[in-house]
């Protein structure tokens, strides 16, 4: 059986264009780490062992597409310097590094647990990503969702 899917362009695929952003080995580790309020560029070289040419460009490409801001700072007798915030679009990331934070607890961490927790600040729980359709309705299984063309889609041609 053809898969419906052949029919239809991949050219404007939003999730081509998310991983031209963040497909690279380094970046989401560069964004756990604003997360983590790690925010300065030797701070985040010394804890990470990011090549510095390496989260040089990590860093530029995400201020480059809006996931980061440089915001100046100076230490006393120091020149300007340069921290990285998250923009909203970059806030909006947050249950991207949730998810593969549980996958890689479920799968790859070392027998004695996770090295992170998330938890709700008001409650002291473990946070986790929840997939929920537009009613209400939690799914917990890849085959309970059926991909369909969006209001973006484009018939292939040739």
């Amino acid at each position: 059986m053809r898969p419906a899917a052949l029919d239809w362009s991949v050219e404007n695929c939003t999730i081509a264009r998310a991983m031209e952003i963040l497909g690279e080995r380094w970046t989401l580790v560069v964004l756990r780490e604003v997360f983590n309020g790690v925010r300065r560029f030797d701070d985040m070289r010394v804890r990470t062992g990011i090549p510095r040419q390496v989260l040089t460009n990590r860093l530029a490409t995400l201020v480059d597409r809006g996931v980061l801001r440089r915001e100046p700072y100076r230490e006393p007798g120091s020149r300007v310097r340069y921290e990285y915030r998250l923009t909203a679009m970059g806030m909006d990331l947050w249950p991207v590094l949730v998810a593969v934070l549980g996958w890689g607890d479920r799968y790859l961490a070392d027998p004695d647990g996770s090295p992170l927790a998330v938890r709700h600040a008001d409650c002291g729980g473990a946070v986790r990503v929840v997939l929920r359709c537009a009613d209400g309705h939690d799914v917990t299984e890849p085959r309970e969702v059926r991909p369909s063309p969006g209001p973006g889609a484009r018939r292939r041609t040739g």
